[in-house]
Parts: structure tokens; sequence; C-alpha cells
């Protein structure tokens, strides 16, 4: 089942939840005994921007993965809007699976205002585009189901639990089936698709778990194309006590930054 067809029952499940009363994932969508924190949380954005006014542009996506989405198992939306305001909205959504909270997100829109101040983003890369994916490849119960849905190619970094002193992945991803078309679940749902840089210091395996994630989004950018590949690049800001705290940029496939992302990550090695 692909992204499209998971935003698309999302949506529909808010517009129609008496007759859509719950939604499931498939094992393919799986990261271990939980399902993809991006794919889930991408679907928690489409249902929001259901209760959104058109013209909205997301600024800042906050997730907090408060416990395991189970696979094949049925969970509901719940989403409930803050405060709609001239200027800003701010909405809130929960997956609820067994009654707990799985997943809470809460995300800022705002609409475009004139404004006097205006400052140009310098961060750049010098990333040469790639050809195909070079990643990991599909190794039965070792690889991420999930991972057959992207196509990445690292560009500097190592793989995880190979014993690397230094803590980076930089490279470049795309959906590998492309979608209808990219929006900001879209986004949301390819930017998680890489391992925490910390896992690559790691000798052996170990499990890590996303605890908190945010995104914020650059706007204006130009349109993003289905095939597009966009470059990634992320590093470990701190780590220590078993929790690890990165950063990344993400930029579209001309070299515009299109978002910034922060996660805090939990290791139990």
């Amino acid at each position: 089942m692909y992204i499209d067809d998971l935003l698309g029952k999302a949506r529909l499940h808010i517009n129609d939840p008496e007759n859509h009363p719950s939604l499931s994932l498939p094992k393919v969508w799986g990261q271990g005994r939980t399902a993809y924190g991006g794919v889930s949380a991408a679907m928690l954005l489409a249902a929001i921007q259901e209760k959104v006014e058109t013209g909205r542009l997301m600024r800042s996506f906050n997730c907090n993965f408060v416990g395991p989405l189970l696979l094949e198992q049925p969970f509901t939306i719940d989403v409930e809007v803050l405060r709609q305001g001239k200027s800003a909205s701010q909405v809130v959504a929960r997956a609820i699976q067994d009654g707990k909270t799985s997943i809470l997100c809460q995300v800022c829109f705002g609409v475009a205002r004139e404004s006097k101040v205006k400052v140009v983003n310098k961060d750049t890369h010098d990333m040469s585009l790639p050809k195909k994916a070079k990643f990991l490849p599909q190794i039965p119960k070792v690889t991420p189901k999930f991972l057959r849905f992207f196509d990445l190619a690292i560009d500097k970094g190592k793989l995880p639990f190979t014993g690397s002193k230094k803590s980076l992945i930089h490279g470049w991803m795309r959906y590998t089936n492309p979608p209808e078309s990219i929006t900001d679940a879209h986004l949301i749902g390819l930017i998680d698709s890489w391992p925490p840089t910390v896992l690559q210091m790691l000798r052996w395996p170990a499990p890590a778990s996303t605890m908190c994630w945010n995104v914020e989004f650059i706007h204006p950018h130009t349109a993003l194309q289905p095939t597009d590949w966009f470059a990634y690049q992320s590093h470990t800001r701190q780590a220590e006590d078993g929790y690890a705290h990165t950063e990344a940029n993400i930029w579209d496939q001309k070299g515009e930054l299109i978002a910034i992302s922060r996660q805090a990550v939990a290791i139990f090695d």
C-alpha cells in the first residue's frame, strides 16, 4: 500500500468517521514492532489539513511518539482545532489505539503576509545529484520493511552499527514509486526515512526510538516534483545518558532549503 493510499484513507476518516471508524497500517510499513514513524505522522498531518482553511501554509510540525502504533491493528485519528485566528491556525491530532494515545502531533499554519523583514537562507550543500539509490539492500528480518518505499543515496557517513567515530549522514532521498504530487504530508513521510545518526557509532544492533520530532518548513519555495531527489544532511548535536539530539537540513533538487528537522532519540544500548 503506497503512501497516497494511506494519506487518502486518513483524510476520508476525518471527512466521514462514522462510515470509516478506524484505520490500520500493513506490515510492509513496519519498523520493528511498530509502524514507521514518518508514515504515521504523515497520516496525522493529512487528517489535520482537512480542518485547516485553504491558503494556510504549514510553518511548524511537532510530533511526540508516545507509544508504539501496532501494525495491522485498528486505530483512530482525533483532530482538535485549538485556534483558527486571522493569520494562524494551531491544530492537534492524536493516533489512538486500544484506548491509548500512540502519537501526538501539534501543527502551526500561517498565511503569508507583507513584511519588511527578509533574511535570505545561506545554508547550502555541495553534493552531486545521484543517478540511483545506494544505501541498504533489502535483507529479510534485518532491514526495516518500510525502506522498500524509498530511494536513499548516501553521500557521507556510515551505515548503522558500524562503529563509526563520527555521527552524521549526508545524502539524497525520494520515493521509489513517485506519488501524484509532493505535499507537506509526503515530505513528512520522506524526511524520517533515514536512521538516527547515532546508530552508526554502535558496533552491534541496539534498539533506538524517536521520542519527539520537530520540522520547520521554509516558505516560499518553488514547486516540487514527485520524481525529485531531496538533499539531506543530518548530524548529532549532543548525546549522553541514553539520549541523542540530532538536527538536519533538507533541500529541494535545485538546492533551495525547504525544511529544518530536529529529533530527540532514545538509545537502548
